[in-house]
């Protein structure tokens, strides 16, 4: 593995600019490294998250993981829950683990490994720091309609047309 390459983009400056609002967590703090409770090695627990100030338009939401630095050109998605109405404010420790687990009509896309839940951080070993992108999107509906098979690339596509702010937070990890 080249551990020269340089790192990704932040993949949310190549999208429109929309309103930011604030996304907390109990488990993780911006800019600092996970613990390994949260990562595919340490039992794949998604952290609590918790948001607040967001548009009061806001019909909906949908929560993402996204690791811009994995050595692919797509990055890797190790976490969407879509369908979370607007009364949802909070994901608490675990929530990742399926469906069942959510608020009301929440669900769980298929991730990049192929799981219906979160996966952990789980960069190759030797690599660098990887950034996880937490991404609370707001949206002016409240669904976006999508099967729980859609491919995230799409969804990510369709958040576009629906976001009407978003909330991030980046955690980091290295094996």
């Amino acid at each position: 593995m080249r551990l020269d390459r340089p790192l990704a983009q932040d993949p949310y400056e190549k999208l429109p600019a929309v309103p930011s609002f604030t996304v907390t967590s109990a488990d993780l703090t911006d800019g600092r490294p996970m613990a390994a409770t949260h990562s595919a090695a340490g039992g794949n627990v998604s952290p609590q998250l918790a948001w607040s100030g967001f548009p009061q338009e806001t019909r909906g939401f949908v929560v993402t993981c996204f690791d811009p630095d994995a050595p692919t050109p797509s990055g890797w998605w190790h976490w969407a829950v879509l369908d979370l109405g607007a009364d949802v404010t909070e994901l608490e420790q675990g929530a990742g683990q399926s469906d069942l687990m959510l608020p009301g009509a929440g669900m769980h896309l298929r991730n990049d490994d192929g799981e219906h839940a979160y996966t952990g951080a789980a960069p190759p070993p030797g690599d660098r720091e990887h950034r996880y992108y937490f991404v609370v999107h707001a949206l002016d509906t409240e669904t976006l309609e999508l099967d729980e098979d859609v491919s995230l690339a799409k969804t990510s596509f369709l958040l576009l047309e629906h976001t009407i702010a978003r909330a991030v937070l980046v955690a980091t990890f290295k094996n």
